[in-house]
């Protein structure tokens, strides 16, 4: 029995041993065909990176360090993939790893304490420069390093002081200096950004604000200060944009909700009056902006734009009082914007005042010196006004630059029952009203004639013979057509139709 048993664990050792002997032989298969594959992963790594295909790189030392998580290099390389993909972020821990595995490595020691120094980590980028010194104290990328740190120490804590006097314009002096060293520390950026907000130069806070939204994670502060800033400005699709980010961070952000819903209710007011002013609606636009105005009462920007549509839309319905009145106030909130300057030239040219208008478009030339539409403007209300220290038919008549053919025709008739020469009796009387009554019928005729009316309200005079080729005989004033019902002695009567 005792011989059996000693039989039979000699066999069960003799099989353990054997099974040990195929593990192993097994293991040390896997082994090196994974060592086999961590290089040749390390290999496409290195010429993907030399080749610019970053993604492809990173993707095949992803494998590398998946397949041996010991080897610091692997870590040195990936990080250095990550460097060049712009991903600071995601470097430092690979640059963290790989010095936990190999404490001298001082390669990777310099690189972490360039990222630290550049996210403005300033007294952990100094350990990383010292402990490179302290194994080659003669380093000099690390000497020049350390001392930037040190510098940055020193000017940061200068900022912070000037910050606090309310010294704006030294702090963003020092602060030059600072980002300059440390483009990627947030802080430095949001702090510059705040001066420049309490200074009045919000596009340039925009500027500083922009880049911490990356810098910084869950940085909703910043999403929601831009999408203020934006609104403030007037640029309501970027201040919606803005806010929507931060509620992709957080759907639940109060301050961010509350705001996003007063942006979306005034943007797609504007939007909607912009729409009817392309349309024409002109009379549905001013009900569109009136509501703008009442959505955001508090942001002048907003108001001046009402302002400024209200005066526009006016002159395309051609009430030219209204016109005026808004245009003029819509000047003087805002007395450098050459589309108000504009468009109340012409409401004064609907109000036949064009000295007026010729001042308008002058100024408004000042202003936008290289709008054709400008141009154009002041060289029709520069005509204007010479016509009219000749002949301005709508003044003969008495009617509006917007009356209608109907209005145009009354007017005539009751000027010329008026004036016609046979109501009068003496010699200077009559001519007198001959002169007017050809003023009066040349009136008529040009107003209705929809050819003639639009050269006159574009400056000339259908009528006079300086603008019509081949001249047409002698100067003065003629009966149109050269049609003279006095020529013969006076002996023509004039009868009326009424219909």
């Amino acid at each position: 029995m005792e011989s059996f048993r000693r039989a039979g664990l000699s066999g069960v050792l003799c099989s353990l041993s054997l099974l040990g002997v195929i593990l192993d032989i097994q293991l040390d298969g896997v082994l090196g065909a994974t060592h086999v594959e961590i290089e040749h992963h390390l290999e496409m790594g290195r010429k993907l990176l030399a080749a610019g295909q970053l993604a492809e790189a990173l993707s095949h030392y992803h494998s590398a360090v998946e397949g041996d998580s010991k080897n610091y290099l692997t870590y040195y390389k990936r990080a250095a993939v990550f460097l060049a993909m712009g991903k600071s972020k995601s470097a430092l821990p690979d640059l963290t790893r790989a010095i936990q595995l190999k404490p001298d490595f001082l390669a990777a020691r310099l690189q972490r304490g360039n990222i630290l120094l550049k996210q403005g980590n300033t007294q952990e980028a100094i350990d990383d420069f010292e402990a490179v010194l302290l194994r080659s104290p003669d380093h000099e990328e690390a000497q020049e390093q350390e001392m930037k740190a040190n510098e940055l120490v020193e000017l940061q804590e200068e900022a912070h002081a000037a910050y606090h006097q309310g010294d704006y314009s030294t702090t963003i002096s020092v602060l030059e200096r600072v980002i300059e060293i440390s483009p990627w520390d947030p802080e430095s950026r949001e702090l510059r950004a705040e001066c420049f907000i309490r200074m009045g130069d919000p596009q340039k806070a925009i500027q500083d604000l922009t880049p911490t939204t990356r810098l910084r994670n869950d940085n909703r502060a910043a999403f929601l200060k831009l999408s203020l800033l934006h609104y403030s400005l007037g640029e309501h699709h970027e201040s919606l944009n803005h806010i929507r980010e931060c509620l992709k961070l957080d759907q639940d952000d109060k301050e961010c909700f509350n705001h996003y819903k007063q942006v979306k209710k005034l943007s797609k007011q504007l939007d909607a009056a912009e729409e009817l002013l392309d349309m024409e609606r002109y009379e549905e636009a001013i009900e569109k902006y009136e509501s703008v105005m009442k959505t955001e009462p508090n942001v002048p920007f907003y108001t001046n734009l009402a302002k400024e549509k209200f005066c526009f839309c006016f002159v395309k319905i051609k009430l030219a009082h209204e016109a005026i009145d808004v245009c003029s106030e819509a000047h003087q909130r805002d007395p450098r914007n050459a589309n108000i300057l504009r468009d109340r030239a012409e409401a004064y040219i609907l109000n036949q005042d064009y000295e007026k208008a010729v001042e308008d478009y002058q100024e408004a030339r000042e202003f936008d010196g290289d709008s054709q539409e400008i141009q154009k403007g002041l060289e029709r209300a520069q005509k204007l006004l010479k016509m009219s220290l000749k002949r301005d038919y709508y003044k003969i008549l008495g009617v509006s630059r917007n009356a209608n053919k109907q209005e145009i025709i009354k007017a005539y008739r009751k000027l010329a029952q008026q004036w016609h020469p046979d109501n009068f009796q003496s010699e200077t009387e009559k001519k007198e009203a001959e002169k007017k009554f050809i003023d009066i019928a040349s009136a008529k005729e040009v107003l209705t004639d929809p050819e003639m009316r639009q050269k006159f309200d574009a400056g000339d005079d259908p009528l006079d013979p300086e603008n019509q080729q081949g001249g047409g005989g002698g100067g003065g004033q003629g009966w149109p057509f050269h049609f003279d019902p006095f020529q013969s002695g006076g002996s023509f009567h004039f009868k009326f139709q009424h219909n």
